[in-house]
């Protein structure tokens, strides 16, 4: 497990992430003033499956749906009170 020093770190992000990411290293330790403070490291594979479409069938939108957008942005702004 290779440790990097901080200025190192900063200056080549790209070459560690694709040395994590291509399986070259499992783990990069970056120090700061030679005492490690972060881990580099691969994220877990994404969760398999298709999310667009999981609530499909489940609820009507109504047709009006979009009637009060202009009435919740003047809300959200603090320009109308409720």
């Amino acid at each position: 497990m290779p440790s990097v020093n901080m200025l190192q770190a900063k200056s080549s992000l790209s070459r560690l992430v694709e040395d994590i990411e291509q399986g070259r290293e499992k783990e990069i330790i970056i120090a700061r003033n030679g005492r490690p403070a972060a881990r580099l490291v691969p994220i877990e594979s994404a969760p398999s499956g298709t999310r667009i479409g999981v609530a499909k069938g489940l609820f009507e939108v109504p047709d009006d749906i979009d009637a009060h957008n202009d009435d919740v942005a003047r809300l959200l702004q603090g320009s109308i009170q409720p």
